[in-house]
């Protein structure tokens, strides 16, 4: 351990156990130890750990090709992208290796619009305490400043404000700009698991301010999309179709894939040469991104997050709901954040102890991003267990 530990950066404050194995929702230590996973990889492992139907394609396709350069048609390529577009009622896709990447290239689009609009500095309007990625681009997006802290002089180009604020935007709109677009994650994962008062409507005022001036909406579905929420992708509970949707994390259940979904409109501004990826779209990512969706399918992925989300969040208010300590609990699915009165990030170490693996965000929110796979007694047993850490933390 301390060789590997001294060789690497100092990029991550990293908790003490190494896992070797996973099955299911569970992951096991060099010494055995079992731990239930809440995390999945910051929502990255979908179908849980060692799913048999994600081995047997990783398995098959390494045998007959990982990586073929995109100067050559893809096959896997193809195939995978025409059912993210049949999916997301979109039209193409262009495919990376991360989120950050599908952002980045989502911002080159929008600029692309802006420069066909004749507007030299194109703007992007995002939010307060939006998490877009550490690439330069991504992370001026971002509403962090202890993300940008040190990393200064920032991009410019990005107009900042409050998350779920339409009449903001408006005040935006109403003055002459340069705006070209509006980048929004549907629900803030980084910023704390916060989901719009009103969902449905602010999805659809940001689409009809859109439309009206002629922005593109592109909605960051890197953490809430992919069956998460109970929907394939977290703006379909609006009903609404964004110009351009940015995916990644439990696209291929933790084989590195980003991917940035556009429509007929959007296409257009690209061309060869425009933007590239050496790895992006590889055989063996588009392989087990195909195999991702299609048990989401064939399981009923999506129905199981909404019942165990709400069974989680039931459980979890009735323990603790009434307690002082606890803020909200709020969720859409399996994307669960327990907000606290007090900054709370020793929970995580203090629950790792516990053999349960969390996360906590913006300073006190608890966030919980289970395997779409999890059975009723595994969300109840997470619930459950999470309460008397939780209890046992504020009584303290």
């Amino acid at each position: 351990m301390s060789l590997i530990k001294n060789s690497l950066l100092n990029t991550y404050k990293r908790l003490p156990v190494s896992f070797v194995k996973g099955e299911g929702v569970w992951l096991f230590d060099k010494l055995g130890n079992k731990y239930l996973d809440g995390l999945s990889g910051v929502a990255v492992n979908t179908l849980g750990h060692n799913h048999p139907d994600l081995v047997k394609t990783i398995t098959e396709q390494a045998k007959k090709l990982i990586h073929v350069s995109n100067y050559y048609h893809i096959e896997e390529q193809c195939l995978l992208a025409k059912k993210i577009t049949s999916l997301s009622k979109l039209s193409s896709v262009f495919f990376c290796n991360s989120g950050c990447e599908a952002n980045e290239a989502s911002i080159k689009l929008a600029r692309l619009h802006g420069h066909s609009l004749s507007i030299d500095n194109p703007e992007i309007i995002v939010m307060e305490k939006a998490f877009h990625g550490r690439t330069m681009a991504t992370l001026s997006a971002t509403g962090s400043r202890k993300a940008q802290a040190g990393f200064e002089p920032l991009m410019s180009g990005f107009i900042r404000v409050p998350f779920d604020d339409l009449e903001a935007i408006d005040k935006i709109a109403t003055k002459k700009n340069k705006v070209t677009a509006i980048l929004v994650e549907p629900i803030q994962g980084e910023g704390g698991v916060n989901v719009p008062a009103n969902f449905i409507s602010y999805l659809v005022g940001l689409r009809k301010i859109c439309d009206k001036n002629n922005w593109l909406l592109i909605f960051d579905e890197v953490q809430c999309g992919v069956g998460r929420t109970g929907k394939w992708f977290a703006h379909q509970h609006a009903g609404v179709l964004p110009d351009i949707m940015t995916l990644a994390k439990g696209l291929a259940s933790g084989v590195p894939i980003g991917a940035c979904v556009v429509n007929e409109k959007t296409e257009k501004l690209i061309s060869p040469g425009k933007h590239g990826s050496t790895f992006g779209g590889n055989p063996l990512a588009c392989a087990a991104g195909l195999t991702t969706l299609n048990v989401i399918e064939r399981d009923g992925l999506m129905s199981n997050a909404v019942r165990q989300g709400k069974e989680i969040v039931s459980i979890l208010e009735k323990g603790i709901g009434n307690h002082d300590g606890v803020k909200s609990i709020r969720h859409m699915g399996l994307m669960i954040g327990v907000e606290l009165n007090k900054p709370c990030y020793e929970l995580i170490e203090i629950a790792l102890g516990e053999k349960l693996l969390i996360n906590v965000t913006a300073d006190n929110v608890i966030r919980l991003l289970p395997p779409l796979i999890i059975s009723h007694s595994e969300a109840t047993l997470l619930a459950e267990h999470l309460i008397k850490i939780i209890d046992k933390f504020l009584d303290a």
